[in-house]
């Protein structure tokens, strides 16, 4: 039997209604932050209770009436996440109160049956892996979609010319759609990784006080895999208290998409800068002061998003170091820090997902700027065909004069170059003319962007089925 829970589709997440904090709609935006809240949470323990009972009931050592009894009041039941909040000070963790409500709410002949056997950690470790499951849907939904922007761009600016630029500074001619290819290739990747983190991380936690399993006799070991199989999550070899490599492996993919997200959206907003003018979004944000302001908030947004990663990351490695057989704070260290990172990451991506999809590309600008240099991005080029013949180090020099030469008025690389007669001699007009065409030395670009989007294509039916799969779970 799935889990009878599910967060909210993502695609109906108004990050403009949302929230009860300040900031929520900006930085918690996007589905991830119904499948991560404290309701998300609330619902995430409950599953793993009744899921536990249902296992033992299969196994015979609670009763099926019982665990039909815990399965219906953990659904239907209306408890009082603020109490419950509020009384974990008094054990260390919310599992606790958790279960004596529960408890009440069955009554006492089926409240016996209620987390037998069970160590908090159990609840609230399952718990988190459900959590982790269910919030990765909608983050990586925001992925697919932002790569379906990024692929239809590369295929649409294939050809549009602009200055790729190394160190900030103008280096050598490219095309949009080669830079829209790399973003894509990146999403692409985060995603896959983010996917292969779904399908191998979340596994069930049960272990009961010291992870020997000694509370459940010798149906231990076939109990953990009923478990397993009530809540869709892994039967792992054996109880992972201690060992949290899982969200060690969680966290590293976390952080690198945090990172391909926040790379993607600092390209956008330097290709928006009012001094080059090259990109826009759809509904750039205004100010408060300047009339004239024309902000790309969504990837500003979503850089800011994704800032707050890496030290959530570092946060949840730290953690690591755990006391023999149970921590003592380690693990209580992690819980606020696994939610923030899934949702500052999700909202990142919501965020890249919505400046892409209507992202505005001059392609007059960008040729426009790409033509401030007058030609000097292919003067490397140039040198290479005058080396043929003179070597490179008079070819080099040669070429550094023309540069350096304004020239008379309204004189063009291409005149100061054929004024040479060395140059002259070996390239006419013409040929020079070739040479410093931004056109002419793109290098493989048309090859490359093919590429990427031909691998998107190979992964879009991954992509459907992981998504069919995961409406499964979710229903």
């Amino acid at each position: 039997m799935k889990p009878f829970s599910s967060p909210s589709d993502p695609d109906t997440e108004d990050p403009d209604s949302g929230g009860a904090g300040l900031f929520d709609a900006l930085l918690a935006a996007g589905g991830v932050r119904t499948a991560v809240d404290d309701r998300a949470w609330l619902r995430a323990m409950l599953d793993a209770q009744a899921a536990l009972a249902r296992a033992q009931a299969r196994l015979g050592t609670v009763p099926a009436a019982a665990a039909e009894a815990i399965t219906d009041a953990c659904r239907r039941h209306p408890f009082d996440l603020a109490a419950i909040g509020a009384d974990a000070t008094g054990a260390g963790n919310p599992v606790v109160p958790l279960v004596t409500a529960l408890r009440a709410a069955v009554g006492p002949d089926v409240g016996r049956y209620v987390h037998a056997g069970a160590t908090s950690q159990d609840i609230l470790d399952t718990a988190a892996m459900l959590i982790v499951q269910r919030a990765l849907a909608p983050l990586l939904g925001d992925l697919d979609r932002a790569a379906d922007s990024a692929a239809r761009l590369a295929d649409a600016h294939r050809d549009t010319l602009l200055p790729a630029r190394t160190l900030l500074q103008q280096a050598l001619p490219t095309t949009f759609g080669l830079v829209a290819a790399g973003w894509l290739t990146a999403l692409d990747s985060a995603a896959d990784r983010l996917t292969t983190t779904r399908a191998q991380v979340p596994a069930v936690q049960l272990g009961g006080a010291a992870g020997t399993l000694a509370s459940f006799g010798t149906d231990g070991p076939a109990l953990v895999d009923l478990f397993a199989a009530e809540l869709g999550l892994a039967a792992p070899p054996l109880p992972w208290h201690t060992d949290r490599s899982r969200l060690a492996d969680l966290a590293g993919a976390l952080g690198a998409t945090a990172g391909s997200l926040s790379k993607i959206a600092r390209d956008v907003t330097l290709h928006a800068q009012t001094e080059v003018g090259e990109v826009a979004e759809e509904r750039p944000g205004g100010s408060s002061t300047l009339p004239h302001k024309r902000n790309p908030v969504a990837a500003v947004t979503a850089i800011a998003c994704a800032a707050q990663a890496p030290g959530l990351v570092a946060t949840l490695l730290a953690s690591m170091t755990q006391e023999h057989q149970r921590a003592a704070g380690a693990w209580h260290a992690e819980w606020r820090a696994l939610r923030a990172l899934l949702e500052s990451v999700g909202s990142a991506a919501y965020w890249l997902r919505t400046c892409l999809d209507g992202l505005r590309v001059d392609a007059v600008r960008m040729r426009a700027n790409l033509d401030l240099t007058g030609g000097a991005l292919l003067a490397e080029r140039v040198s290479g065909a005058l080396a043929e013949r003179l070597g490179r180090q008079q070819a080099n020099a040669i070429v550094k004069a023309a540069l350096a030469d304004p020239g008379p008025a309204g004189s063009s690389l291409v005149d100061r170059l054929a004024a040479d007669p060395q140059v002259s001699a070996l390239l006419t007009r013409e040929r020079l003319g070739q040479l410093l065409d931004p056109a002419g030395y793109l290098g493989a670009h048309r090859e490359l962007i093919d590429r990427a989007l031909a691998a998107r294509g190979k992964r879009l039916p991954e992509l459907a089925a992981s998504s069919a799969s995961s409406e499964e779970e979710q229903t």
